[in-house]
């Protein structure tokens, strides 16, 4: 007891804040890895670990000797399979605002920009037209990009319907906007691996999902056989999204600034 009074007593201002520093990169390090299979792996490591010290103090010789070198062949084995999650965190790190050196040339008029985007949208919907647009914000897809063909134009409601009209050559695939300019159009996608997702879900869901796994940005996605609209973020689905929902979003999202928030909304 007077040991911990002890070490209240001598705790100082720097000791404050250095837990304080530790205890928010823990947060944003379980931020980044909640509802993930990174989740269930660390929660087997504790386990092990706490084995380990069990079978150490129960003089378990022999348990403790496969555990203590299991995981320190683990430690290689951890780098392969939590390669996505540290990717996903590195990208985290280097969208800190300091670090952020934004891709879009000036500013984006996003009171224009959004109203092209609703009326195709909405265009497309009603004619159970298929579509897959991707909204770059701070994570460059350049890589993505390259997958398709260039277009480079300023968008608008014709270039965009246009693209997913049927039997045409890149209605197939993503359309990528870098601010107010469609990049590329026919663009392939890494399909998302989450195995929870219903089979139902078709392959540019799952597409919109997996880009959105990798980077931070905005897939839109209009259903080829219900036409509802979605939306995929953050790794999340937001499935039959209504104009005035998609409108508010967009324009609260495509933002660049301190602002923007994820949407909240039940999602899959």
């Amino acid at each position: 007891m007077w040991e911990l009074k002890d070490i209240i007593m001598n705790i100082s201002i720097f000791d404050l804040i250095d837990i304080t520093i530790v205890a928010y990169v823990f947060y944003n390090v379980y931020l980044l890895i909640k509802e993930t299979r990174a989740e269930q792996l660390i929660k087997g490591i504790v386990v092990l670990l706490l084995t380990s010290k069990i079978s150490e103090l129960m003089q378990f010789q022999v348990i403790h000797w496969i555990l203590k070198n299991t995981m320190t062949v683990g430690l290689i084995a951890l780098l392969i399979v939590f390669q996505p999650e540290l990717r996903r965190a590195l990208e985290h790190i280097g969208r800190t605002k300091f670090l952020i050196k934004s891709n879009i040339e000036g500013s984006v008029d996003i009171d224009k920009l959004v109203p092209e985007i609703i009326h195709t949208v909405n265009s497309l919907s009603k004619s159970k037209i298929g579509a897959l647009i991707v909204f770059e914000r701070d994570t460059g897809l350049n890589e993505i990009i390259q997958t398709g063909t260039l277009v480079d134009a300023k968008i608008s409601r014709q270039i965009l319907r246009n693209i997913f009209i049927p039997n045409t050559p890149l209605h197939d695939g993503a359309v990528v906007i870098r601010g107010d300019r469609v990049m590329a159009a026919g663009c392939f996608l890494p399909l998302t691996e989450n195995n929870k997702l219903n089979q139902e879900v078709g392959t540019r869901h799952r597409a919109a999902l997996g880009i959105s796994e990798k980077s931070d940005c905005i897939s839109l996605v209009v259903s080829e056989e219900t036409g509802a609209i979605s939306i995929a973020d953050n790794g999340k689905l937001f499935k039959n999204i209504g104009e005035e929902e998609l409108e508010t979003y967009l324009k609260k999202n495509l933002k660049r600034d301190d602002e923007r928030k994820l949407f909240r909304k039940g999602g899959e």
